[in-house]
Protein backbone atom coordinates (compact mmCIF):
# COMPACT_ATOMS: atom_id res chain seq x y z
CA UNK A 1 0.00 0.00 0.00
CA UNK A 2 2.52 2.76 0.35
CA UNK A 3 4.35 1.97 -2.35
CA UNK A 4 0.70 2.64 -4.03
CA UNK A 5 0.55 5.65 -2.48
CA UNK A 6 3.96 6.74 -3.18
CA UNK A 7 3.18 6.50 -6.44
CA UNK A 8 -0.15 8.21 -6.74
CA UNK A 9 2.37 11.10 -4.82
CA UNK A 10 4.77 11.17 -7.79
CA UNK A 11 7.11 10.01 -5.77
CA UNK A 12 9.62 7.59 -7.37
CA UNK A 13 10.01 3.66 -5.63
CA UNK A 14 12.96 2.99 -7.32
CA UNK A 15 14.36 -0.68 -8.26
CA UNK A 16 17.43 -1.00 -5.88
CA UNK A 17 21.05 -1.57 -7.74
CA UNK A 18 21.79 -5.05 -8.41
CA UNK A 19 25.23 -4.96 -5.92
CA UNK A 20 22.24 -4.27 -3.47
CA UNK A 21 20.15 -6.70 -4.19
CA UNK A 22 22.89 -9.95 -4.13
CA UNK A 23 23.99 -8.49 -0.64
CA UNK A 24 20.24 -9.14 0.31
CA UNK A 25 19.69 -12.63 -0.66
CA UNK A 26 22.43 -13.40 1.05
CA UNK A 27 20.78 -12.74 4.18
CA UNK A 28 17.28 -13.17 3.18
CA UNK A 29 15.52 -16.57 2.40
CA UNK A 30 15.30 -17.23 -1.27
CA UNK A 31 11.28 -16.73 -1.45
CA UNK A 32 12.12 -12.75 0.21
CA UNK A 33 11.81 -9.86 -2.26
CA UNK A 34 14.64 -8.16 -2.59
CA UNK A 35 13.99 -5.57 -5.10
CA UNK A 36 11.89 -3.04 -3.93
CA UNK A 37 9.95 -3.24 -1.42
CA UNK A 38 12.16 -5.67 0.48
CA UNK A 39 9.84 -8.32 1.91
CA UNK A 40 11.61 -9.83 4.81
CA UNK A 41 8.56 -12.53 5.90
CA UNK A 42 7.20 -13.02 9.08
CA UNK A 43 10.49 -14.96 10.03
CA UNK A 44 11.96 -11.38 10.00
CA UNK A 45 14.39 -10.97 12.76
CA UNK A 46 16.22 -8.38 14.18
CA UNK A 47 19.45 -9.21 13.31
CA UNK A 48 18.33 -9.36 9.65
CA UNK A 49 16.70 -5.93 9.69
CA UNK A 50 20.19 -4.69 11.32
CA UNK A 51 22.15 -5.98 8.05
CA UNK A 52 19.67 -4.58 5.79
CA UNK A 53 19.74 -0.94 6.97
CA UNK A 54 23.28 -1.36 7.35
CA UNK A 55 23.58 -2.40 3.48
CA UNK A 56 20.67 0.29 2.11
CA UNK A 57 23.18 2.51 3.57
CA UNK A 58 26.68 1.38 2.35
CA UNK A 59 25.06 0.64 -1.20
CA UNK A 60 22.10 3.32 -1.59
CA UNK A 61 23.35 6.33 0.11
CA UNK A 62 23.11 9.11 -2.70
CA UNK A 63 20.31 6.80 -4.86
CA UNK A 64 17.43 6.92 -2.26
CA UNK A 65 16.49 9.44 0.46
CA UNK A 66 14.41 7.81 2.81
CA UNK A 67 14.14 4.11 4.20
CA UNK A 68 10.70 2.88 5.55
CA UNK A 69 10.32 -0.20 7.79
CA UNK A 70 7.09 -1.56 8.03
CA UNK A 71 6.92 -3.61 11.07
CA UNK A 72 3.82 -5.71 12.48
CA UNK A 73 3.46 -8.58 14.94
CA UNK A 74 3.46 -11.84 13.40
CA UNK A 75 4.02 -13.58 16.58
CA UNK A 76 7.20 -15.58 15.11
CA UNK A 77 10.13 -13.48 17.24
CA UNK A 78 9.95 -10.76 19.93
CA UNK A 79 9.68 -7.05 18.50
CA UNK A 80 11.55 -5.33 21.15
CA UNK A 81 15.18 -6.44 19.82
CA UNK A 82 13.88 -5.48 16.22
CA UNK A 83 12.78 -1.86 17.68
CA UNK A 84 16.23 -1.44 19.34
CA UNK A 85 17.44 -1.87 15.68
CA UNK A 86 15.60 0.64 14.00
CA UNK A 87 15.83 3.33 17.03
CA UNK A 88 19.49 2.55 16.64
CA UNK A 89 19.49 3.08 12.86
CA UNK A 90 17.30 6.43 13.30
CA UNK A 91 20.18 8.27 15.28
CA UNK A 92 23.03 6.70 12.73
CA UNK A 93 22.28 5.90 9.43
CA UNK A 94 23.33 8.23 6.88
CA UNK A 95 19.86 7.84 5.16
CA UNK A 96 16.44 9.16 7.41
CA UNK A 97 14.81 5.86 8.23
CA UNK A 98 11.21 6.10 9.29
CA UNK A 99 9.32 3.23 11.04
CA UNK A 100 5.42 2.31 10.32
CA UNK A 101 4.64 0.38 13.86
CA UNK A 102 1.11 -1.27 13.31
CA UNK A 103 0.70 -3.34 16.02
CA UNK A 104 -0.33 -0.43 18.59
CA UNK A 105 -2.56 -3.03 20.61
CA UNK A 106 -0.05 -5.91 21.04
CA UNK A 107 3.07 -4.02 21.06
CA UNK A 108 1.66 -1.18 23.02
CA UNK A 109 4.25 -0.74 26.09
CA UNK A 110 7.30 -1.96 23.71
CA UNK A 111 5.89 1.27 21.26
CA UNK A 112 5.75 3.45 24.47
CA UNK A 113 8.99 2.81 25.43
CA UNK A 114 10.19 3.48 21.79
CA UNK A 115 8.59 7.01 21.90
CA UNK A 116 9.85 7.42 25.67
CA UNK A 117 13.44 7.27 23.95
CA UNK A 118 12.16 10.56 21.79
CA UNK A 119 11.52 8.48 18.73
CA UNK A 120 9.27 8.70 16.31
CA UNK A 121 6.68 6.59 14.42
CA UNK A 122 3.67 6.36 12.15
CA UNK A 123 0.81 3.87 12.70
CA UNK A 124 0.14 2.99 9.33
CA UNK A 125 1.95 3.38 5.54
CA UNK A 126 -0.63 5.31 3.65
CA UNK A 127 -0.37 8.43 5.56
CA UNK A 128 3.59 8.02 5.64
CA UNK A 129 3.39 7.78 2.07
CA UNK A 130 0.73 11.17 1.78
CA UNK A 131 3.63 12.76 4.13
CA UNK A 132 6.72 11.90 2.40
CA UNK A 133 4.40 13.17 -1.13
CA UNK A 134 3.52 16.52 0.93
CA UNK A 135 7.31 17.24 1.35
CA UNK A 136 8.20 16.06 -2.11
CA UNK A 137 6.22 19.07 -3.82
CA UNK A 138 6.60 21.12 -0.63
CA UNK A 139 6.71 24.91 -2.37
CA UNK A 140 10.16 25.98 -3.48
CA UNK A 141 11.78 28.69 -1.82
CA UNK A 142 13.16 31.69 -2.96
CA UNK A 143 15.79 34.09 -1.58
CA UNK A 144 14.25 37.58 -1.26
CA UNK A 145 16.22 40.29 -2.97
CA UNK A 146 17.82 42.97 -0.73
CA UNK A 147 17.97 45.96 -3.40
CA UNK A 148 14.75 47.15 -5.08
CA UNK A 149 14.46 49.56 -7.48
CA UNK A 150 13.40 53.37 -6.03
CA UNK A 151 13.85 51.51 -2.66
CA UNK A 152 15.25 53.98 -0.73
CA UNK A 153 15.95 52.37 3.26
CA UNK A 154 17.83 55.74 4.38
CA UNK A 155 15.16 57.46 3.61
CA UNK A 156 12.51 55.86 5.00
CA UNK A 157 14.62 55.25 8.19
CA UNK A 158 14.32 59.41 8.92
CA UNK A 159 11.11 59.92 7.90
CA UNK A 160 9.88 57.39 10.41
CA UNK A 161 11.56 58.48 13.85
CA UNK A 162 9.91 59.28 15.99
CA UNK A 163 6.73 58.26 14.62
CA UNK A 164 3.50 56.53 16.17
CA UNK A 165 0.57 55.42 16.33
CA UNK A 166 -1.87 56.22 12.67
CA UNK A 167 -0.32 58.21 10.29
CA UNK A 168 -1.12 61.18 8.89
CA UNK A 169 -2.42 60.81 5.22
CA UNK A 170 1.13 63.50 4.01
CA UNK A 171 3.75 60.52 5.92
CA UNK A 172 1.63 57.76 4.49
CA UNK A 173 2.62 59.27 1.11
CA UNK A 174 6.22 59.90 1.95
CA UNK A 175 7.09 56.68 3.46
CA UNK A 176 4.77 55.15 0.63
CA UNK A 177 7.00 57.06 -2.13
CA UNK A 178 9.93 56.52 -0.86
CA UNK A 179 9.65 53.23 -0.77
CA UNK A 180 8.86 53.19 -4.51
CA UNK A 181 5.29 53.27 -4.62
CA UNK A 182 3.24 55.84 -7.14
CA UNK A 183 0.32 57.83 -5.87
CA UNK A 184 -2.29 59.90 -8.16
CA UNK A 185 -1.74 63.84 -7.70
CA UNK A 186 -3.46 64.70 -4.75
CA UNK A 187 -3.79 68.12 -2.05
CA UNK A 188 -4.67 68.09 1.56
CA UNK A 189 -6.57 71.02 2.17
CA UNK A 190 -7.47 72.07 5.35
CA UNK A 191 -9.68 75.43 4.73
CA UNK A 192 -12.53 76.21 2.33
CA UNK A 193 -10.92 79.07 0.92
CA UNK A 194 -8.14 76.57 -0.15
CA UNK A 195 -10.26 73.73 -1.84
CA UNK A 196 -11.35 75.42 -5.44
CA UNK A 197 -7.95 76.18 -5.92
CA UNK A 198 -7.04 72.62 -5.07
CA UNK A 199 -9.78 71.49 -7.24
CA UNK A 200 -8.23 73.21 -10.33
CA UNK A 201 -5.05 72.22 -10.03
CA UNK A 202 -6.29 68.78 -9.53
CA UNK A 203 -9.11 69.13 -12.64
CA UNK A 204 -12.38 67.44 -12.62
CA UNK A 205 -13.78 64.42 -12.03
CA UNK A 206 -11.76 64.27 -9.11
CA UNK A 207 -12.32 62.47 -5.63
CA UNK A 208 -12.64 64.44 -1.66
CA UNK A 209 -11.89 61.83 1.08
CA UNK A 210 -11.93 63.08 4.83
CA UNK A 211 -8.77 63.36 6.63
CA UNK A 212 -8.77 62.51 10.50
CA UNK A 213 -11.22 59.45 10.88
CA UNK A 214 -9.17 56.48 10.51
CA UNK A 215 -11.87 54.04 8.45
CA UNK A 216 -13.10 56.70 5.99
CA UNK A 217 -15.39 54.64 4.17
CA UNK A 218 -17.18 53.28 7.40
CA UNK A 219 -17.63 56.85 8.20
CA UNK A 220 -19.21 57.78 5.04
CA UNK A 221 -15.78 60.05 4.13
CA UNK A 222 -15.19 59.68 0.33
CA UNK A 223 -17.21 61.15 -2.64
CA UNK A 224 -16.08 60.29 -5.39
CA UNK A 225 -16.54 61.41 -9.43
CA UNK A 226 -16.76 65.15 -7.98
CA UNK A 227 -17.09 66.96 -11.73
CA UNK A 228 -17.97 70.77 -10.60
CA UNK A 229 -17.16 73.22 -8.26
CA UNK A 230 -20.54 73.36 -6.74
CA UNK A 231 -20.52 69.68 -6.05
CA UNK A 232 -16.48 69.98 -4.47
CA UNK A 233 -18.73 72.63 -2.14
CA UNK A 234 -21.30 70.32 -0.86
CA UNK A 235 -18.69 67.74 -0.76
CA UNK A 236 -16.60 69.67 1.91
CA UNK A 237 -19.63 70.40 3.80
CA UNK A 238 -20.69 67.00 4.08
CA UNK A 239 -16.72 65.34 5.07
CA UNK A 240 -16.35 68.41 7.76
CA UNK A 241 -20.00 67.67 9.74
CA UNK A 242 -18.26 64.03 10.27
CA UNK A 243 -17.07 63.45 13.78
CA UNK A 244 -12.63 63.65 13.94
CA UNK A 245 -12.32 65.56 10.72
CA UNK A 246 -9.59 67.66 10.04
CA UNK A 247 -9.42 68.89 6.67
CA UNK A 248 -10.18 66.97 3.34
CA UNK A 249 -7.99 65.17 0.64
CA UNK A 250 -8.73 66.19 -2.74
CA UNK A 251 -7.62 63.51 -5.58
CA UNK A 252 -6.97 62.65 -8.98
CA UNK A 253 -9.74 59.91 -10.43
CA UNK A 254 -8.06 56.76 -11.27
CA UNK A 255 -10.46 54.22 -13.25
CA UNK A 256 -9.56 50.43 -13.76
CA UNK A 257 -8.87 47.23 -11.81
CA UNK A 258 -8.59 47.66 -8.01
CA UNK A 259 -6.64 45.06 -5.63
CA UNK A 260 -6.20 45.31 -1.88
CA UNK A 261 -2.43 45.18 -0.42
CA UNK A 262 -1.79 45.15 3.43
CA UNK A 263 0.16 44.15 6.14
CA UNK A 264 0.17 43.18 9.49
CA UNK A 265 2.73 42.57 12.51
CA UNK A 266 1.99 38.58 13.81
CA UNK A 267 3.44 38.04 16.79
CA UNK A 268 6.20 35.95 16.66
CA UNK A 269 5.92 35.16 13.50
CA UNK A 270 6.55 38.61 11.92
CA UNK A 271 4.72 39.96 9.39
CA UNK A 272 1.90 38.66 7.14
CA UNK A 273 1.34 40.26 3.31
CA UNK A 274 -1.88 40.25 2.39
CA UNK A 275 -3.06 40.46 -1.56
CA UNK A 276 -6.74 40.33 -3.09
CA UNK A 277 -9.37 41.79 -5.85
CA UNK A 278 -10.69 45.02 -4.27
CA UNK A 279 -14.69 46.00 -4.09
CA UNK A 280 -16.81 42.99 -3.54
CA UNK A 281 -14.19 40.22 -4.61
CA UNK A 282 -12.51 40.51 -1.05
CA UNK A 283 -15.71 41.98 0.66
CA UNK A 284 -18.21 38.97 -0.50
CA UNK A 285 -15.70 36.30 -1.96
CA UNK A 286 -13.09 36.72 0.35
CA UNK A 287 -10.20 35.76 -2.12
CA UNK A 288 -7.12 36.87 -0.58
CA UNK A 289 -3.93 35.19 0.23
CA UNK A 290 -1.24 35.88 2.69
CA UNK A 291 2.28 34.97 3.15
CA UNK A 292 5.38 35.61 5.40
CA UNK A 293 7.24 38.71 4.42
CA UNK A 294 10.09 38.94 2.94
CA UNK A 295 9.37 37.43 -0.33
CA UNK A 296 11.25 36.90 -3.30
CA UNK A 297 9.61 38.26 -6.48
CA UNK A 298 8.17 34.31 -8.06
CA UNK A 299 6.15 34.34 -4.08
CA UNK A 300 4.42 37.29 -5.43
CA UNK A 301 3.61 35.83 -8.69
CA UNK A 302 2.86 32.56 -6.82
CA UNK A 303 0.45 34.60 -4.61
CA UNK A 304 -1.49 36.30 -7.30
CA UNK A 305 -1.68 33.45 -9.33
CA UNK A 306 -3.33 31.60 -6.30
CA UNK A 307 -6.13 33.76 -6.18
CA UNK A 308 -9.26 32.63 -8.09
CA UNK A 309 -9.90 35.99 -9.80
CA UNK A 310 -6.17 35.99 -11.37
CA UNK A 311 -7.76 36.11 -14.65
CA UNK A 312 -9.20 39.46 -14.18
CA UNK A 313 -5.81 40.62 -13.39
CA UNK A 314 -4.91 39.83 -16.88
CA UNK A 315 -7.79 41.27 -18.25
CA UNK A 316 -11.38 39.47 -19.36
CA UNK A 317 -13.98 40.41 -21.98
CA UNK A 318 -12.24 42.98 -23.41
CA UNK A 319 -11.51 44.92 -19.92
CA UNK A 320 -8.31 45.96 -19.88
CA UNK A 321 -6.30 44.05 -17.64
CA UNK A 322 -3.10 45.56 -15.21
CA UNK A 323 0.15 44.74 -15.06
CA UNK A 324 1.14 41.64 -13.12
CA UNK A 325 4.41 42.38 -13.13
CA UNK A 326 3.95 46.00 -11.52
CA UNK A 327 1.89 44.57 -8.52
CA UNK A 328 4.70 42.19 -7.91
CA UNK A 329 7.05 44.86 -7.61
CA UNK A 330 4.91 46.40 -5.03
CA UNK A 331 3.91 43.02 -2.99
CA UNK A 332 8.12 42.70 -3.05
CA UNK A 333 8.88 46.21 -1.95
CA UNK A 334 5.63 45.98 0.93
CA UNK A 335 7.41 42.76 2.33
CA UNK A 336 10.62 44.47 2.36
CA UNK A 337 9.59 47.36 3.81
CA UNK A 338 7.46 45.59 6.99
CA UNK A 339 10.57 43.58 7.98
CA UNK A 340 13.25 46.23 7.57
CA UNK A 341 10.48 48.09 10.01
CA UNK A 342 9.10 45.86 12.44
CA UNK A 343 7.52 48.76 14.32
CA UNK A 344 4.97 48.99 11.96
CA UNK A 345 1.99 47.41 13.08
CA UNK A 346 -0.27 47.30 9.85
CA UNK A 347 -0.13 49.08 6.48
CA UNK A 348 -3.49 48.36 4.37
CA UNK A 349 -3.24 49.95 1.04
CA UNK A 350 -6.87 49.73 -0.15
CA UNK A 351 -6.91 50.66 -3.23
CA UNK A 352 -4.51 49.93 -5.54
CA UNK A 353 -6.08 51.03 -8.82
CA UNK A 354 -4.99 51.28 -12.57
CA UNK A 355 -4.88 49.59 -15.87
CA UNK A 356 -1.22 48.68 -16.94
CA UNK A 357 1.44 49.74 -15.84
CA UNK A 358 -0.19 52.86 -14.33
CA UNK A 359 -0.99 51.71 -10.85
CA UNK A 360 -1.56 53.88 -8.12
CA UNK A 361 -2.10 54.22 -4.44
CA UNK A 362 -5.69 55.43 -3.97
CA UNK A 363 -6.08 54.98 -0.22
CA UNK A 364 -3.71 53.69 2.38
CA UNK A 365 -3.18 54.07 6.19
CA UNK A 366 -0.35 52.95 8.39
CA UNK A 367 -0.21 52.47 12.00
CA UNK A 368 2.82 52.29 13.87
CA UNK A 369 3.51 50.94 17.13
Amino acid sequence: MLSDELERQGVEVPILKEGTQKRLSQILPPESSVANPIDCLPTRTASQIKKILRIIEEEEKGSIDIIAVMVGNPGMSENDELYGEISQAIDTSGIPVIPVLSSTTTCAGLIQNFTAQGKYYFQDEVPLGTAIGKVVHRPRLWEPSLLLRDYDREAIKKAMSGREGALEPTMVKELLTKAGFGFPRQIEVSSKEGLLVACENIGYPLVMKVIGPLHKSDAGGVRVGISQPDGALSAWNDLLAIEGATGVLVQEMVTGIEVILGASRADDLGHLVMFGLGGIYTEVFKDVRFVLSPMAKEECFEMMRSIRGYPILEGVRGEKGVSVERIADYLEKLGRLVTDFPAIREIDINPLKGSGTDLFVVDARIIVG
